[in-house]
């Protein structure tokens, strides 16, 4: 059993708070891996699950299937319906979330320590034995495409849309994790059984477990709730390249004020230069109101009331996006602004008083992360993910502090490239058509 000790110190309303993660590698008797983090302290336990996979395993025709049948899970199971579900789940005082995403399936489950057993069997009940009835499937399916009605009146969800759609063709990435009307409306029963024999296997199992447990009694615990599972899934998706080039697309839609979703290809998590990205990142458009984009489209020119970047290394491709709204007569300024702003990265990196800014912000805003049970089981699942083992808890921080400017304007110019920025348009904005 390897352990991992962060001591993190908390500067709250002018006082220190001193918490110690005492991370726990476990391999239980049926072969689950979990990090446990014991927390005696409260008797709670905040159990984290997650299955690497998730929309992207969606068969071809059958978009939506996963995130239908993940949204099934607490509908009914082992002879329960829906309502007798909620109801043992209200009486045990626990609460479970299930959800989909482009690359996982994510379970969390809060319960007391007294209710420990019966919580485990409910959700174990939900994992393994789930009914999808076809009332709940016919009720679930109206909810889900009552959004895609919605999203489709939505200039967010269009601009996201259009973006994705042009960016990675038929790769389940270029379509939204709910499907289509179309697509919807045809899956059966069938298909949602499939859909969960695809995307809950053992084989793609990420489990942290924080609060009032122990490492030498998880095991068991963990065998008994996800041992029935498949031991292996079908194969994922490949890996997908950026297909955008520079330019725009205009979406006509009747609205005061277009929004706009723009990027180009990004970097992966694993790279060498992540952290460097991640600075550069931070400094351009995702520090908040110290961001360089900002200050420039929004405090030097009102452009805007809001604009932010990201990277988003996703598992079978990377970009770096960011999105802005202004209205149809400044949309055209505030596009030319973001490409300027581009470039001046690209070129120039940043000041020393930048990055300087920029790790101090960083460092500090780091450790506020682990701030309750059910976050830091959050976060343990997510780095289990990613491949990036506990002592990053540790050396995170050093990662950030190592970053230098030479690394920054390296970076910056293999990284950033304005002549590649797509901006994906949703308004009637004046002076600015499609280039493509």
């Amino acid at each position: 059993m390897l352990r991992y000790a962060l001591i993190i110190c908390l500067a709250l309303f002018g006082a220190t708070a001193h918490a110690e993660i005492d991370i726990k590698q476990v391999t239980s008797e049926g072969g689950v891996n979990a990090w446990v983090v014991e927390e005696p302290s409260i008797p709670f336990v905040a159990l984290e699950i997650r299955f690497r996979g998730g929309a992207a395993l969606d068969l071809p025709g059958k978009r939506g299937a996963t995130n239908l049948m993940t949204a099934l899970l607490e509908e009914g199971a082992a002879g329960m319906t829906a309502q007798e579900f909620q109801t043992e789940l209200e009486r045990l005082a626990a609460s479970f979330s299930f959800r989909a995403f482009d690359d996982s399936l994510s379970i969390s489950a809060r319960f007391l320590t007294e209710n420990k057993a019966e919580a485990l069997e409910l959700l174990r009940k939900a994992l393994i034995e789930p009914t999808f009835d076809q009332d709940a499937i016919d009720r679930v399916r109206a909810q889900v495409l009552a959004g895609i009605a919605s999203d489709a009146k939505d200039p967010n969800s269009i601009a996201n849309a259009v973006f994705n759609a042009a960016a990675f063709g038929d790769h389940p990435y270029g379509s939204a994790i709910d499907g289509t009307t179309d697509s919807v409306n045809a899956l059966t029963r069938d298909d949602l059984i499939t859909a969960h024999r695809n995307a809950l296997t053992r084989d793609r199992l990420y489990v942290s477990a924080v609060g009032d447990t122990t490492a030498e009694t998880i095991g068991e615990m963990l065998d008994a709730l996800l041992g029935e599972l498949p031991a292996e899934g079908p194969p994922e998706p490949g890996h997908v390249a950026f297909g955008l080039d520079g330019g725009v697309t205009v979406v006509d839609f009747a609205t005061p004020q277009s929004v706009a979703l723009f990027g180009h290809a990004g970097i992966k998590r694993d790279d060498d230069d992540f952290f460097t990205a991640f600075v550069i990142n931070h400094v351009l458009g995702a520090g908040g109101f110290s961001s360089r984009l900002m200050t420039e489209v929004r405090e030097r020119r009102g452009l805007t009331y809001g604009i932010g970047t990201s990277l988003v290394p996703k598992f079978h491709a990377e970009m770096m996006l960011g999105s802005v709204a202004s209205s149809n007569e400044t949309i055209a300024e505030a596009i030319d602004v973001i490409r300027a702003e581009w470039a001046r990265m690209a070129e120039d990196g940043m000041t020393a008083e930048e990055l300087a800014t920029a790790k101090t912000f960083l460092t500090g805003e780091y450790p506020l992360r682990f701030d309750g049970n059910a976050e830091i089981a959050r976060i343990m699942a997510g780095m289990q993910m990613v491949g990036l083992p506990p002592a990053y808890v540790i050396d995170r921080n050093a990662y950030v502090e190592a970053v230098t400017l030479d690394d920054v304007r390296r970076v910056a110019a293999e990284l950033m490239r304005p002549e590649d920025l797509h901006f994906v348009v949703v308004g009637q904005p004046v002076g600015l058509e499609s280039t493509q």
